[in-house]
């Protein structure tokens, strides 16, 4: 009987190319092909540090469509390396989707750990890091997101969220309506060259961002 091949889950940068662990770049070699949520930054990456490797798309839109495939290499005994945009995959991802059915048809699955934008916005917030929880993207609609956001502000533990360029100052705003002067966080460009962490009230944020404008992905810790 043919055993399956091993379904690696790798952490790959958040910015700077750089911060690759030694067994990620080992493991990307090792492996028969790469499942990535965008292959041209995995491709970008790859090329980084040499390696050349058959990429294959998995992102949202195509998730459930391509699982089929990359199940059956799996069990044909081909070694999967699944990447996401960056980071680790499965966190804010479809990476799970992919992770779940390995789990389910038996095929085993392993994380090579590393980069995370959520622990590092965490730990370079200065808020309370010894119990936290993460909440990924909050809604696009107002309502919604006021309600969330107002639930979240009941809880004990340190909030992270991750929140679009687009999209920030609009919840700055409800978060200013619903919160006041609560202390909050934002970083952005985290291990880039731009990198920054900011910390004050909503309005004060907000006055920030109007004068310098929003740019790049944001995780807001509150």
């Amino acid at each position: 009987m043919s055993m399956s091949g091993t379904l690696f889950v790798v952490s790959t940068p958040i910015g700077n190319l750089e911060d690759i662990t030694l067994r990620a770049i080992r493991t990307l070699k090792e492996a028969d092909l790469v499942a990535a949520e965008d292959t041209r930054r995995a491709g970008i990456l790859l090329n980084a540090y040499g390696i050349k490797k058959e990429l294959r798309s998995f992102h949202s839109y195509n998730a459930k469509s391509r699982v089929p495939g990359i199940v059956s290499a799996l069990k044909e005994g081909k070694n999967v390396a699944l990447v996401s945009d960056s980071g680790t995959p499965g966190i804010s991802d479809p990476g799970h989707v992919i992770i779940k059915e390995c789990i389910k048809e038996n095929i085993p699955v392993t994380a090579v750990p590393g980069p995370s934008a959520v622990i590092d916005a965490l730990v370079l917030s200065g808020l309370p890091t010894s119990k936290f929880v993460f909440e990924g993207f909050l809604s696009n609609k107002k309502a919604r997101r006021k309600k969330q956001i107002e639930e979240l502000l009941r809880e004990k533990r340190t909030v992270i969220v991750y929140e679009s360029p687009h999209r920030i100052c609009a919840f700055l705003l409800d978060f200013m309506e619903i919160a006041g002067d609560r202390q909050i966080a934002l970083a952005r460009e985290l291990t880039k060259k731009f990198e920054e962490v900011r910390r004050g009230t909503a309005k004060e944020l907000l006055e920030h961002l109007g004068k310098n404008g929003p740019r790049g992905e944001f995780v807001v810790v509150f």
